[in-house]
């Protein structure tokens, strides 16, 4: 079994939401001094890969820590929609998959634009899901959809449709994961956020588990 690691490193010059601040990491103790190392990380909840929670938007909504551990491993399918060329995904791109995703906990969007992580085009550009195939999505009984891009919506769209329609039916999204390119169109796929109490998002290390 091959696994593939789908997760960017949390360092102070990484990419981040526009409008958020960096992480800040301080070497609180060092071995020469203290006889240990240890750092002292700040960090917004949705920095790097990260899972964003119903809670994240939607007063009342689910946080993470309200999902058990099983709801974030299972199959996924990967969709590339980078040679459809569209600015939205709608139902029509995705019929054809239909049936791997009502047997899948996840639907992964490759859209290329990890490949411009560190350049200022990551936060632009890249295509989304129509709120129409994100409400046919749900219809199909996935938990999660996940996107190697900023957002799950596109940056111009500020009601953050999407985001709206998968929490109201209590799903997640997973965000700025990479790597895609080395994945199957099926595979099982495993995403574990932080264990923080009542958390609107958090970062989590993703991974692909695939099969020969």
């Amino acid at each position: 079994m091959k696994i593939v690691d789908l997760t960017h490193f949390i360092e102070p010059d990484m990419p981040v939401f526009p409008g958020t601040e960096a992480p800040l990491m301080l070497q609180a103790n060092t071995v020469e001094q203290d006889h240990f190392a240890e750092k002292k990380i700040t960090l917004y909840s949705h920095t790097g890969t990260h899972m964003d929670a119903p809670a994240h938007m939607l007063t009342g909504g689910k946080t993470l820590d309200a999902y058990s551990a099983g709801d974030f491993f299972g199959p996924a399918v990967l969709v590339d929609v980078i040679r459809m060329g569209l600015p939205y995904i709608g139902v029509g791109e995705l019929a054809s998959y239909e049936a791997g995703l009502r047997e899948a906990s996840f639907l992964v969007l490759r859209t290329g634009w990890s490949e411009k992580w560190g350049q200022p085009g990551y936060f632009s550009g890249f295509p989304a899901l129509s709120e129409e195939a994100a409400r046919w999505l749900i219809g199909l009984g996935v938990k999660g959809l996940g996107v190697d891009a900023i957002s799950i919506d596109r940056m111009e769209d500020h009601h953050f449709p999407v985001h709206h329609t998968l929490f109201k039916a209590g799903l997640f999204a997973i965000e700025n994961l990479t790597h895609l390119q080395e994945l199957p169109e099926r595979f099982e796929m495993a995403c574990f956020p932080l264990h923080i109490k009542h958390a609107d998002g958090a970062p989590a290390r993703a991974a692909a588990f695939i099969r020969s």
